[in-house]
């Protein structure tokens, strides 16, 4: 099965070995990564500015890359998000743009929902502290928030809890937000701080050695004050501690 690989700015600009582990993962599960070289940013940013004929080029840029294939991974859940969710705003009426969304997926989504593996073959003897981003719970339904009164679980936990020798640490608030919010932490620079070394807190205290989760812009976000604070943790992305372990 060959797939189109959406790499987003962050991990692009900033954490390539995310990109990277992604293939490695994939390929891993008899997948082919295809990488379309002119592939940009998904708009989400301007998007969330309120600059909407910005974000409509970026849209229709993206589709003209991705539309041949039948599926569509990226290491993102927030950009999966706006794919999946928010380029209705520009596309309606077009059957195959709306093909396009339903057919894009989160990498951890990607493994269990359309590969269904429930199993892991590796090894990881670490403490792991699991961030579940807001737009990866609450938009792409990743795993059940806490306010909703249902049985609570998330595939992506089970992935790794799959993985020999984790152990998947318990926090007091699972799915609180980090404070990054695209944004929000540029305007908000003290609340949004103060909501990241809040959640830094709880993963501490819980003996996290390492923090993940499924977008690399909370992961900087955290990784920024873990540095600042000189914390001894260290952040890394779902894609590369499964890379690790089955390697």
């Amino acid at each position: 099965m060959e797939v189109g690989l959406f790499i987003p700015c962050y991990i692009d600009q900033l954490y390539p070995q995310i990109g990277m582990a992604s293939v490695a993962v994939l390929e891993s599960l008899g997948v082919t990564p295809v990488y379309p070289r002119n592939q940009t940013c998904c708009g989400q940013p301007v998007f969330n500015s309120g600059c909407f004929k910005e974000s409509e080029k970026l849209a229709k840029k993206f589709y003209t890359h991705f539309r041949g294939f039948e599926y569509v991974v990226a290491p993102s859940a927030s950009c999966v998000h706006m794919v999946r969710h928010e380029y209705g705003n520009f596309t309606q009426n077009d059957p195959e743009f709306a093909r396009l969304q339903s057919h894009i997926f989160e990498l951890s989504e990607f493994i269990t929902n359309i590969l269904k593996v429930e199993r892991l073959d590796g090894r990881f003897p670490h403490k792991v502290g699991f961030h579940q981003s807001c737009t990866g719970l609450r938009g792409l339904r990743l795993g059940t928030s806490s306010e909703l009164n249902e049985k609570k679980g998330s595939k992506v936990r089970a992935l790794l809890q799959s993985l020999d020798g984790i152990e998947i640490i318990s926090l007091s608030r699972p799915d609180e937000c980090c404070g990054f919010g695209g944004t929000f932490s540029i305007f908000e620079e003290a609340v949004s701080s103060f909501m990241g070394m809040d959640r830094l807190r709880d993963h501490q205290q819980a003996g996290a050695e390492i923090i993940t989760g499924y977008d690399a812009s909370c992961l900087m976000h955290i990784e920024g004050l873990i540095k600042r604070n000189k914390k001894n943790l260290r952040v890394m992305h779902i894609a590369e501690i499964i890379a690790c372990a089955i390697s």
